[in-house]
């Protein structure tokens, strides 16, 4: 991994927690947010969060550098190309919206979540959940809006459990973690690996992204025809505890809805290196399509392949040798 690299992966976060007034202003701060954007028109916060987004990609070199190669690979492009250069400020521009939809969720019954959730998806998954008599996986990027859909399964009846990441700002993922659990949906810090388990051995549905960001020691896929790799998290745990993994894809629509899609679900056999590689590689697969179909809301910002030709040989090798394992 190079040296240039700044932004880690929060999966595996790696520097200590903030200052104590720090974690206080953050808190404050998105409580004052959200509150203020409950009585403001949606138009008017998400215009004023879009330019401070998009000013965010402007003025720090190292976010723009990584969010110009992330969308060169989806587009296929030269990161310094015009397009990347449109899509990425897109890209920061539905942020905007998503964050003032997530500030706005505490003030929204849950009701009106529920029946902002169009298309299979829920109805998909829970049919497999059900047949399948197993924990289910279900695995998704950050695209779309993933607290809202998870809101919706939670208002279905379904249990759902989300891990999160509570290393960077403890008290405001206490904050979002009550919030979450409000709408029913219940949310494991992701070091709980006994909550982990436990969810999967009351074979609940567990809900995963894997967009985190590039990991040299993660499992070697192919995304969008360049070697990279996806977290073992997914994979591992269906071999591990029997559970299926069900891909899902979430999209806003033009109207302002979220249109959600299942694929279809699928078991991890064995845990071995070729069995885990195949199975993330599935998933890889998906991230693609659920990515390229509305690149415009990825808002994974860290960077997602490694930097250098030799990692993504290196990456290729060791996808090969766990390959070659089944022979």
């Amino acid at each position: 991994m190079t040296s240039g690299r700044k932004l880690e992966a929060p999966h595996r976060r790696l520097e200590s927690t903030p200052p104590r007034i720090v974690e206080k202003a953050a808190l404050v701060g998105y409580r004052t947010a959200a509150a203020v954007l409950a009585h403001t028109p949606p138009a008017l916060s998400r215009a004023v969060i879009a330019t401070a987004s998009q000013g965010s990609y402007l003025a720090w070199p190292a976010k723009r550098r990584f969010s110009n190669t992330n969308f060169g690979h989806v587009l296929g492009l030269p990161p310094e190309h015009p397009r990347v250069r449109r899509m990425a400020l897109r890209a920061y521009k539905e942020y905007a919206r998503y964050m003032v939809e997530l500030m706005r969720l505490p003030s929204r019954p849950r009701e009106e979540l529920v029946s902002s959730v169009e298309g299979d998806g829920v109805e998909r998954i829970a049919q497999a959940w059900r047949d399948s008599g197993q924990a289910m996986i279900v695995v998704a990027g950050h695209v779309g809006n993933n607290e809202a859909v998870a809101a919706a399964i939670a208002g279905a009846g379904y249990p759902a459990n989300v891990i999160a990441d509570d290393s960077s700002f403890p008290e405001l993922f206490e904050e979002l973690r009550r919030q979450r659990e409000s709408w029913g949906v219940r949310v494991i810090p992701w070091r709980n690996l006994r909550e982990l388990f436990t969810v999967l051995r009351r074979k609940e549905i567990l809900a995963l992204l894997v967009d985190w960001g590039y990991r040299p020691d993660g499992i070697p896929v192919r995304l969008f025809d360049s070697w990279t790799t996806l977290p073992a998290g997914p994979a591992t745990l269906a071999a591990k505890t029997g559970a299926i993994i069900a891909p899902l894809a979430i999209r806003r629509t033009p109207a302002g809805r979220f249109r959600m899609e299942g694929y279809d679900a699928f078991t991890v056999p064995t845990s071995s290196p070729a069995d885990i590689q195949r199975a993330t590689q599935r998933i890889a697969d998906f991230l693609e399509e659920a990515v390229g179909a509305a690149p415009e809301q990825w808002y994974s910002f860290k960077p997602i392949w490694p930097e250098t030709p030799e990692e993504a040989a290196e990456l290729e090798a060791r996808a090969a040798a766990m390959l070659a394992e089944d022979r």
